[in-house]
């Protein structure tokens, strides 16, 4: 395969969509320079942020977004579709340079070392397993559970990079980092039952508001 063959970078991708001359970059901005790459793409920029420590209430900000691809993943869409309300959001070009230069160096490290191989660990039936652990992840990460998401976050950063890429080696190590998940957050399952319970405690309420409205 030659230079001209290979598809761009996401590094590249992203570097392009910094370049541009706008005020704001949206998320659609995102998925359209992605096009049929969008899932891979997508999931790393809203996981990889989180595999750092960051301040609290981040997670709820990116995972929300992040949950809505890996279902879509895992259900097997060939495109990726989001609605409005996380298709329109956006942040200030400042912010979007500030936040490629931090993950850029990583990134560029990685891709030089990305490559395709072990490639049946993609397909149709894997895909959707591997999708549904995604979701699985994305719901941990969403939760309010201290330092429980980094980890995950991690897995699903390596599902998407190897996912963009077709690097099975980059599978592998999301699956590795899936079962260490699983190790931490059994240790932490009284946190993560907390969690779960106050997050489907509003959303209950939440539900029944609309409803009220509704009717």
């Amino acid at each position: 395969m030659t230079d001209t063959d290979h598809p761009p970078r996401v590094s590249d991708i992203l570097a392009g969509i910094a370049a541009e001359e706008h005020a704001t970059v949206s998320v659609s901005d995102v998925t359209h320079a992605f096009g049929d790459r969008a899932f891979g793409a997508l999931m790393f920029v809203f996981a990889a942020p989180l595999a750092l420590p960051m301040p609290p209430g981040v997670s709820a900000v990116l995972g929300a977004p992040l949950l809505f691809i890996t279902v879509q993943w895992m259900v097997g869409r060939k495109t990726l579709w989001l609605p409005g309300v996380i298709a329109n959001r956006t942040m200030s070009r400042s912010d979007y340079v500030a936040l490629m230069g931090k993950l850029t160096p990583y990134l560029s490290w990685l891709e030089r070392r990305l490559r395709r191989r072990i490639t049946f660990l993609y397909g149709p039936v894997i895909d959707r397993l591997t999708g549904l652990v995604c979701v699985i992840l994305a719901t941990i990460v969403f939760l309010p559970i201290p330092f429980g998401n980094m980890i995950p976050s991690f897995a699903i950063a390596a599902f998407a990079l190897g996912l963009a890429e077709r690097d099975g080696l980059a599978a592998l190590i999301g699956w590795l980092a899936s079962f260490i998940s699983v190790v931490v957050l059994a240790l932490l399952w009284k946190a993560i039952l907390v969690g779960a319970i106050a997050f489907f405690g509003v959303l209950g309420d939440n539900i029944h508001w609309i409803a009220a409205r509704l009717g």
